[in-house]
């Protein structure tokens, strides 16, 4: 059974999200430890949502509910943030929604900014860093991989991120009232890491030709080399942000990069080099973006005279309205997707009772052919006669074992193999679970479920 603990954008403060984002990476191991049956665990974690998928190994009709528990647990020891916050804040998506959720949130289409591109490289990331810890399973692996080829395949068929939309993107946009001419700014950009690339890139759509970039982790000297722009030292870090016109940070480091005592420092320092603003230079002269979760810049940036912080929560609150036609048709393309996940899902279900079919008719057949064989009928014909028999007989049962699988009646073709040949099989857990109804949901934790199948076609 697939399970989803979101915390977002539209369910979360961004204070909850960035302590989620700080403490993700160590999450997943700690929510397998804390219930037996969690057999896997895939953590999402962006500037804008922390999401939990598990894979409860129980038996179909089985109650999530104590795993549930066991999870929050988890995330709560690993990210400091209480229980008793995350039951408010946490959505909880079981069973075939699970698979339509990821889709939807891998194709943009629960983003701040509907039809961003980040966020796919960031699911992408997400699993290929829980392989590295070891918390994935076969079913999760499935699950993550239809997702990027889902948001592919919406990206190339639908509208709805032909236009190049992004975070940083609308940043950009919401700080063209500030920059007088894009040609002639100077941009300071702060990191290297999940956003740099397409900040840099945005940028330069802008006309922007003088870029500078600092690492904290200093990997500044490769991350300009392979892009072409200037980096900057740690010791001319204060310098260069007093000189900028713009700064831009997207690195992921847990503490405040740019701060108020920086700024002054370097504000001394290029006035005693005889390098800082003419006395009537505008006071409003410079813009901070902060991209960054945990936060890259103190909120003491403002106290300064002529600084403005834009930071993610002013981001979010101008979002854009989404383009309903593209949006339509792209959530079109994701119910599609899930229910095509959930089918092969739920004939995989059924796999241990099919096997058990087939083996079951097939030792039949090879002591009717040994029986054969010791009276003396050796013959090849029999023997491919016999054969062929079997896989007749076989034929119906197998139709029929995806038919009933896609409608979520694996227990009628369990229960008739038990009552016509003695076969019994125990009720499918894992992928199988995923038709079962998920019991109650946890207190305080709100159960969202995909759309009706019908709704969605």
């Amino acid at each position: 059974m697939l399970i989803c603990l979101s915390a977002n954008h539209k369910n979360s403060s961004f204070d909850v999200l960035e302590k989620l984002s700080v403490g993700a990476p160590g999450t997943a191991g700690g929510i397998i430890e804390r219930y037996p049956t969690l057999s896997g665990a895939v953590i999402v974690a962006t500037c804008n949502r922390f999401e939990a998928y598990l894979d409860l190994d129980e038996p179909d009709g089985a109650s999530p509910l104590e795993a549930v528990q066991a999870a929050i647990a988890g995330v709560s020891a690993g990210t400091g943030v209480t229980a008793d916050v995350l039951r408010e804040t946490l959505d909880f998506v079981h069973g075939n929604g699970v698979a339509e959720h990821l889709f939807a949130v891998t194709s943009g289409l629960e983003s701040v900014v509907v039809g961003e591109g980040e966020i796919a490289g960031q699911v992408r990331r997400s699993l290929e860093e829980a392989r590295e810890r070891g918390t994935t399973t076969p079913e999760l692996e499935r699950l993550f991989q239809r997702a990027s080829q889902t948001s592919r395949g919406v990206k190339n068929r639908t509208g709805i991120g032909a236009a190049g939309r992004s975070l940083v993107r609308l940043a950009l946009q919401l700080a063209e009232t500030r920059i007088v001419d894009w040609a002639t700014a100077r941009v300071l950009l702060v990191g290297t890491g999940r956003y740099a690339g397409a900040s840099l890139a945005a940028l330069r759509d802008l006309g922007v030709t003088d870029v500078r970039v600092y690492s904290p982790t200093g990997r500044a000297a490769k991350f300009a080399g392979s892009h072409g722009i200037t980096p900057v030292s740690e010791r001319a870090f204060a310098l260069e942000a007093d000189r900028a016109d713009l700064i831009l940070t997207c690195t992921t480091v847990e503490h405040h990069v740019v701060t108020a005592a920086l700024l002054r420092a370097g504000a001394a320092a290029n006035e005693d080099a005889g390098t800082g603003a003419e006395p009537e230079a505008p006071a409003a002269r410079r813009l901070i973006i902060d991209l960054g979760l945990p936060r890259n810049v103190a909120p003491d940036v403002t106290e300064i005279p002529g600084v403005e912080l834009l930071d993610l929560e002013t981001i979010r609150i101008h979002a854009p309205l989404e383009e309903l036609n593209a949006t339509s048709e792209a959530r079109l393309l994701v119910g599609r997707a899930a229910r095509k996940f959930s089918a092969v899902a739920e004939e995989q279900s059924l796999a241990p009772a099919v096997v058990a079919l087939r083996s079951h008719v097939f030792d039949l057949l090879d002591s009717e052919i040994e029986r054969a064989r010791a009276h003396g009928d050796d013959t090849e014909q029999t023997e491919r006669a016999l054969r062929h028999l079997a896989s007749v007989l076989l034929h119906t049962p197998m139709v029929r074992s995806r038919e009933l699988a896609r409608a979520g009646e694996q227990a009628a073709f369990t229960g008739g193999l038990d009552a016509l040949f003695g076969i019994r099989v125990e009720s499918g857990s894992g992928a199988g679970g995923q038709a079962a109804a998920a019991g109650p949901t946890a207190p305080g934790i709100r159960s969202v479920r995909a759309d009706d199948a019908a709704s969605i076609a």
